[in-house]
This record gives structure tokens, sequence and C-alpha cells, in this order.
């Protein structure tokens, strides 16, 4: 039994003794030179190179030359010496920990070499040790950098080198020799050819022999990597960087690698030949090129090779058997009618689709291949995904119905395709309601219960609509569906509208709105006469039997608020445990309860009073009313900060942006803070992220406010619009500071 226990202690220590040689627990840092171009010409060595000079080393197992008699320890450094320059292809040497699958160690220590070709790991620095490991590396090849959330989580930095087989995933107690080791790859990977793929080589030459068919068919013939397949694909098509995304922003969208992503696409294409309700496909695959952009060239590759057809294929092809290459005609047609491939994939894209027609016995087949051509000279980079309703188009090559409402109760359907802008929808509603002639300028809103906003005129309807579309996705059960709205944008003469217009119904309704959102001041007495003529223009007189609707559509509902708190409430000092606030909460509803039926009683008292006032006359003393604040028909903004030139500043204001001038308010006061002529304003812009600049003369206004981009669309619209009517180049000229530059200088309505 001694004897056994005395084995098992002795084999322990040498256990513990390889442990420690191949994990010293302690060493000093290591020492780096990095060589440059004037070093490599005397020393004959490349310019990525990078030398490490190893420290002694502790007794702990690592090698030490303490205990060496002197002649052998100046022996063992000369050869040591003689090893390091006999070698001209090493750039970097030392030790490194690195991670292991299985075993109880996560972690072991190699002696690397890094050459001009390779990073090798050995089992040891000596000539004789043996190699375990080679990570070739190619410009595919990359490296991902120490950063401190590893360090943080391991008491390491941590560098990780991706190669097409291998991962080396490297660690080192000291900063500076993670960043040297990732460096010197980092500059071999540079230094390296691009590898070009046999899809690559394969459209060169195609391009190149591009006049030239019968070379061009034997190309096809003899490279089934060119042709339609249902054997899955192993490798993208395009060269891929190694690595993961998961380091990236995308990590939470479940995305891996971009080579096996696009490996997935390839299986995705495929299972749409069989797929019963392709429109969720197409979309998933859609989505993962928004997400990842180097994945387009790709996806477009494998949708030429196949939708490829061969000479021999195309005698042989039978009308009795559905053609399976169908659907990758409809999933090329979306794509080409939402994203652009790079110029080269573009060119091999057009040739593509030329040969097919020049081919293909199936008409369908050359009518997705003409309706593709025409796309691709239409589109531009989209926003979204298209929506369900814009896919089923598109698979059939049709236009899609879009719903655009105006003020009151009335809408039209307006024909679109994946390319029509906001602005060829207005020019066609102008046309529609006979609006063409008119002096003033409309533009479409996104537009619900709670909020409305202009849409830049630029903008792609299809994105608007797929926005829409995801937003009912996330909330089906939400009363506040968006819509769009066709609406007046830059009132530049409301005096000489026709009463009988469809434009003075507009000129009314959102005069409406403004009143109801508490956009208008007025006193009480005018806001009770203005709700009375509502409900006179939309019920006609007075009856007990009529259904009116609730207070808040009628009324500001800030001002029935602002009744309700002048009773006297429970003092704030008194307002300490739950059951008092509960208890002033019910007070407070209470009491707007009651002040809402007192302000409606009075609105249908007005009511009853104007028996006899037809829909024209309502509205037109509705306008009248209106048209006594001198602000009437300007668009007004909440301002949260705003300082002028003197140094005052104010909070909470309103921003009145007009035809004639540009205007500050207080909110619910008639009367201007200040008002800037738009002949005075020399220039405005955005400041920066939240602050909104207008220079005039001598004084400089600034504002802060959420609503930069919609204040500057509207300037721009009236600057724009102003300039056209008045044939003026010189309205007004924008600074060429660049803080100060319009950072939006489309317009977001379109002139009729």
């Amino acid at each position: 039994m001694p004897l056994q226990g005395l084995c098992w202690l002795v084999c322990c220590r040498q256990g513990f003794s390889l442990l420690a040689r191949d994990h010293g627990e302690k060493e000093e840092e290591e020492s780096f030179e990095l060589r440059n171009q004037d070093e490599h010409i005397h020393t004959g060595r490349g310019q990525l190179e990078v030398t490490l000079s190893q420290p002694t080393r502790t007794a702990n197992g690592t090698p030490c030359l303490s205990g060496v008699p002197e002649e052998k320890r100046s022996l063992i450094t000369q050869k040591s010496k003689m090893t390091m320059d006999e070698d001209p292809e090493v750039l970097v040497k030392g030790w490194l920990l690195r991670e292991v699958q299985g075993g109880w160690l996560r972690q072991r220590r190699f002696w690397f070499v890094l050459t001009t070709d390779s990073l090798d790991y050995y089992s040891g620095p000596d000539r004789d040790a043996r190699r375990l490991g080679t990570l070739v590396l190619t410009s595919l090849c990359s490296v991902l950098w120490p950063d401190k959330h590893t360090y943080k989580q391991t008491g390491y930095w941590s560098l990780t080198v991706y190669g097409r087989k291998h991962c080396y995933r490297l660690f080192t107690k000291h900063y500076n020799e993670a960043v040297h080791w990732a460096c010197a790859v980092q500059k071999v990977i540079d230094s390296k050819a691009p590898v070009e793929t046999p899809t690559q080589l394969l459209i060169r030459d195609i391009e190149e022999n591009k006049f030239n068919p019968e070379v061009v068919e034997h190309i096809y013939e003899h490279n089934p990597i060119l042709r339609y397949t249902t054997s899955p694909l192993y490798a993208p098509l395009l060269p891929f960087p190694y690595g993961s995304l998961h380091h990236t922003y995308m990590v939470g969208k479940g995305y891996t690698s971009i080579r096996e992503e696009a490996v997935r696409l390839f299986n995705c294409l495929q299972q749409l030949e069989s797929a019963r309700e392709p429109i969720p496909l197409i979309q998933g695959i859609l989505q993962t090129c928004l997400d990842l952009r180097p994945l387009r060239d790709e996806l477009y590759c494998q949708l030429i090779k196949q939708t490829s057809v061969t000479n021999s294929r195309v005698l042989t092809q039978t009308q009795i058997q559905p053609n399976p290459q169908l659907r990758y005609w409809q999933l090329l047609t979306c794509m080409s009618c939402t994203f652009l491939p790079s110029c080269s994939i573009l060119r091999y894209l057009r040739f593509h689709l030329k040969r097919v027609q020049s081919l293909s016995v199936d008409p369908e087949v050359e009518s997705y291949a003409s309706f593709i051509a025409q796309a691709l000279e239409k589109t531009r980079g989209r926003e979204c995904v298209p929506s369900w309703e814009e896919i089923q188009g598109l698979m059939g090559r049709q236009e899609i119905l879009c719903t655009v409402h105006y003020p009151g109760p009335g809408c039209c359907q307006i024909p679109i395709t994946s390319h029509t802008t906001a602005n060829e929808v207005v020019r066609k509603m102008a046309e529609r309601l006979g609006l063409q002639d008119s002096r003033n300028t409309f533009a479409l809103f996104e537009q619900n219960s709670c909020w409305e906003k202009a849409i830049g005129g630029s903008t792609i309807i299809a994105d608007v609509i797929t926005r829409f579309e995801n937003l009912s996705a996330k909330d089906p059960d939400s009363d506040c569906q968006c819509r769009l709205c066709f609406k007046l944008y830059c009132l530049l003469d409301t005096d000489n509208i026709s009463t009988d217009s469809i434009e003075y119904l507009f000129l009314y309704e959102q005069c409406h709105e403004m009143v109801v959102r508490g956009q208008l001041p007025a006193c009480e007495d005018d806001l009770l006469s203005l709700a009375a003529l509502r409900l006179q223009c939309l019920l006609g007189d007075f009856s007990t039997l009529s259904p009116y609707p609730p207070l808040e559509q009628l009324f500001p509902a800030e001002v029935v608020e602002a009744r309700a708190l002048l009773a006297p409430l429970i003092p704030l000092a008194v307002l300490h445990s739950p059951g008092r606030r509960q208890e002033q909460d019910q007070r407070l509803r209470a009491r707007l309860r009651e002040e809402g039926a007192v302000v409606m009683s009075a609105i249908l008292e007005r009511w009853k009073a104007l028996a006899g006032y037809s829909r024209r006359d309502s509205m037109a003393a509705y306008l009248t009313i209106a048209r006594q604040w001198s602000g009437f028909g300007c668009t007004l903004y909440e301002v949260d900060f705003y300082i002028s030139s003197t140094g005052s500043f104010s909070q909470k204001l309103w921003l009145g942006v007009a035809a004639s001038c540009v205007s500050l308010y207080r909110q619910g006061e008639a009367e201007a803070l200040e008002s800037l002529p738009i002949g005075q304003i020399c220039s405005y812009g955005v400041s920066d992220s939240n602050t909104f600049r207008i220079t005039a003369g001598d004084r400089d206004l600034l504002f802060e406010t959420s609503k930069l981009t919609e204040i500057m669309q509207l300037m721009n619209a009236y600057f724009s619009a102003t300039r056209r009517q008045l044939g003026k180049d010189d309205c007004i000229s924008m600074e060429t500071n660049p803080k100060l530059r319009p950072s939006l200088l489309e317009l977001p309505s379109h002139p009729v």
C-alpha cells in the first residue's frame, strides 16, 4: 500500500509538472519588435515581419537557463538566435493560450509561429517540437481584435483568427501582446491576393466572350456551377470572409456567418419550388438580404444560376410539366424591385436576361425577363421588405391599389408600382380631384388618430405601406391604424379658393383639425361657436334624435382640462399616501366629466340658434372666425426651448411656418412673440442633432425641437413654391456653412 501511494504521488507530481509546463502560472511580458521596410532591405525579411524575444521563465515548469553551465548556456543562446535568423518566413513567435474543445481544460498553452502563409502551433519552441495544427492564411481570413468585454469576463485579452476550416481563439494576459499578434496576422491577410471563386472566373469569361455565342454556350454546357440544379450548395458562389457575426449588431437576429447564411439562402430557394405559400419564404429571404448587404450579390448569382437555360435543355423542354424555375423567376422579380446588385453582377444579370429571352420557348419566362430588365432601370434602395400585397402583385407582374384618404370621408384607389414615389401619387390625386390648377401645394401624410407626418416627395410609397403592415402585425387590435392622407401642405393663397371647390373643403377640414388639437388660439366663446358650426355642417339643424359626435371631436380637450383644474382639489402637502392620490385622481376625473357636460350643453344651445344655416354657410362662418387669428394658414410645431439673439429664452412655444413669415407663439396665445418675414431670412438649417437655426440679418434664432425634419421639409417646400410662382431664383440663399446647410433638400409636396 505505501508503495502504491508513493507511485501515485510521483505520477501526480509528474502530471502537475507537465501541466505547469503547458500552462505557466506566471510569465513575464513578451517583448515584440515590428520591423519596418528599411530593416527588410538589410535583413532580408518581409515588411510584415514581427519578431519576438522570449524572456527567462520561472521555475514553474517552463524553460529556464538558470541551472545551466555558462558555456552550455551561451551555446544554447547562440543556437536559439541562429534559429530565429535561419527562417526568414517566420514573422512572430511566442507562447499563447488557445481555447480547445473537449477535456477538462478549456485553454491550453502552445507555441505559436506566424509565417507569411500560415499560423501554426507547436508543443514547444524546440526545433524538433511536434506541429499540432496549421491555419492557412488567405485574403478571406479575418481577425477579431481584443475587446474589454472578454477581458472583464475571463481576465485575458483575446484575439480570434478565422480560417476556412479552423478558428483559433487565442488568449494572453498582456494587451500589447494581443494587439501585436492581431496586427501581424491582419498584415499577412492584407498582403494576400484576393481569392476568386470559380463562379467569378466564369462570369469574367462570359463577359469577355459575350459577343461570341458559341463560346458562351460552351462555357454554360461544361460548367454545371452556372446552371440550374436540384442538388444542395455547399459553399457560396462569391467569396466571403470567414468569421462570425456574433460580435456585430446582427447577433440578436440569429445570423451566424455570412458564408453559412449564403448556403442557407440556397436551401431556402430550393424550398420555394414545393412551397404552397411562397410569400412568407420570399419575405424571409428578402429580409436576410436587407439585414446582410453582402448577400445581395450572392442571391442574385444564385437566382441567375437557377434560372439559366442551355440550348440542349430548351430543345427537350416540354410544356406539359410545370416549369420548376417559375418560383425563382418570381423571387428574382421581387429582388429586382427591392435591391440593385453591384455593377459587375448587374452587367452579368442583364446579359443573363437577354440570353434567356433569346433562348427560352416559355412566354411567361420571357415576360418575367422583360419585366425585370425594366425594373432594374427604376429601382433604388428600399428601406423595407415588400409587403404581402406587393409581393403578390410582383409575382403576377401587376400593379397594386393604394388607398389614399383626403379631408372629409372621401378616399381614392390609386394604382402604384414598387417604384412609385409620393410625388407621383400627389400628382395623380390632384388630377383625379381637379386640383392641378391650384396655387397651393399638396402632400401625402402618414396619419392615425394620434399623430400625422408629412411624407417626403421622393419616398417610395410601397415602403410606407410595408411599414403600415408591420405596425398592424405587431398590434392588430390597436385602434390607431395608420393610413395615407392627401392634404393641403403649402397654403400660398387661401383667399381666392372657390367655396364650391373640394379645395375649400380641404381648407375647412384641416382648419377644424387644428382647432381640435388646440392649435388655433381663440377665446372660449369663439371655440364654442366653432363647435356649434361644426355640428350644423355635419348634421344640419338641431334635433334631439341626431347622434352627435363626442366632445373631443368638436372642442379642444386642453380647454376642458384647464377648466377642471381651476376647481379646488386636495392640497399637494397631503398627497403622501396612495389612498389620497387615488382620491385626487377620482375627483379630477369627476371634474372632467362635469366640465365636459357643461361645455357640451353650451355647444348644443348655440347649435339650436344656427337653424337654417346650410352646409356652405356653416363652413364659411367657421372659416371667418378662424381667419381672425393673424397666423391663419401657418403650420405649428412644438418647440421645447428657444433662445433669441438678445439672450432671452423661453420654453414650450409654437413655431409657425407660413408662406409670408416664420413666427413664434406662446402656446394658446394669439399674438406672436417674434415674426420674421420670409424675405429677411438669410439662412436656415439644422445646427446639431435637435437644434434648428434661422438667421435673419444680424439675428440668430435657435430652437430645440424634435420636429427638425418636418420643419426643414416645409420651409424647403415654401421657398421652392415661392420661387416657382414668382420666377425669382434669389428669394433665399443658403449659407455655405455645412452646419446651416439644409440636411433635407427634397420637396415633400408636389405643386399642382
